[in-house]
């Protein structure tokens, strides 16, 4: 992502939302997917839906969407699905896929974008994580896990995957060594569904189908390349679908089964609940937050995704629009100059 000034400015959501604003470098990009197989844009404070993707698979079948990233350049979505991940442009109106990602042999269940979009990577329930060359596409490079994976991040220093699976392990792969150099196994055999890591890297966070999120200090510099734990918390009586940690490192959304998102305060590693947003009549399914951490967007089994002003834990913003769960949402709010 190459900025004018080498900076990113993050703006409240509200501000960046104008009528006149077209540039989609300067606009509010929301999107959501599901188990209707429809991609849809919406305005974020009219909550009008503005474009609607079908998404097809390569037989022209559609096929519900697993997850969805926008990449950090604001040109491209990223839809994964069964088999392959599908490439949006976002400033076209072109409804079919510029390109694709393929090559696994079942769910995709995590994507997202190197920093300045040099490549991609993909997690699937067939185990393997792949990076593809984004001019390909192709695979230059497959990790093994020997389980299904359920989410990948990257790090935000670039060099490093960091992916939990079925099994109930978190393994962190060093992309210049090409190798596996960490696996937690906070609980046997229970499954971790989420893995989130701070904007600054300071700290790893995985969540399991019990409810129990755990918290690692990752090492910094010239470090011990230990891994630290800092606390577990049991956050949900329920499964957890999403955690992530907010731009600004200073909450944790929890997203849950029992139809629920958390917000705690990671504020001195005691990761306190500060507010309960309720409001979705069925699963919580994923979440995303606005670039100044002040508001976030959640998707729902209930057909809904809802816009949330943090501060008062008050829905602000409803999109209503898919027949089925919507299971993903993507959020890129940043203004770049």
């Amino acid at each position: 992502m190459a900025l004018k000034n080498g900076t990113t400015k993050a703006e409240p959501l509200i501000a960046q939302q104008q009528p006149k604003q077209s540039p989609e470098s300067h606009s509010v990009i929301l999107v959501t997917a599901g188990y209707d197989n429809t991609i849809r844009f919406w305005e974020a404070l009219s909550g009008i839906c503005s474009r609607t993707i079908q998404h097809p698979n390569s037989l022209s079948i559609l096929q519900q969407v697993n997850r969805l990233c926008i990449s950090p350049d604001k040109r491209y979505l990223a839809a994964a699905g069964n088999h392959a991940v599908r490439l949006y442009d976002i400033n076209s109106s072109n409804p079919k896929p510029i390109t694709q990602f393929g090559d696994h042999t079942g769910n995709i269940t995590a994507t997202g974008f190197h920093a300045e979009c040099r490549w991609m990577f993909t997690g699937g329930e067939d185990g393997h994580l792949k990076i593809w060359d984004t001019r390909g596409p192709v695979v230059t490079r497959q990790f093994d896990h020997e389980s299904p994976i359920n989410d990948v991040v990257i790090h935000p220093n670039q060099g490093e995957l960091i992916s939990c699976d079925q099994n109930g392990s978190v393994r962190i792969w060093d992309l210049s060594a090409n190798a596996c150099t960490h696996e937690l196994v906070p609980e046997e055999e229970v499954p971790l569904r989420s893995v989130t890591v701070a904007s600054d890297g300071s700290m790893l966070v995985a969540a399991n189908n019990k409810g129990n999120c755990y918290v690692w200090q990752l090492p910094k510099g010239n470090e011990s390349s230990d891994l630290k734990p800092i606390t577990k918390l049991n956050a949900h009586n329920e499964y957890i679908t999403r955690c992530l940690l907010s731009p600004d490192t200073k909450h944790l959304a929890t997203c849950s089964a029992d139809k629920t998102v958390k917000i705690w305060n990671t504020e001195n590693g005691k990761f306190t609940l500060e507010k309960t947003l309720v409001g979705h009549q069925r699963w919580v399914w994923d979440c995303a937050f606005s670039a100044d951490s002040a508001y976030l967007v959640t998707a729902s089994s209930d057909h809904t995704a809802r816009l949330w002003e943090l501060s008062q834990g008050e829905t602000i913003r409803q999109y209503n629009g898919h027949h089925k769960a919507a299971v993903c949402v993507a959020l890129n709010d940043l203004s770049m100059y």
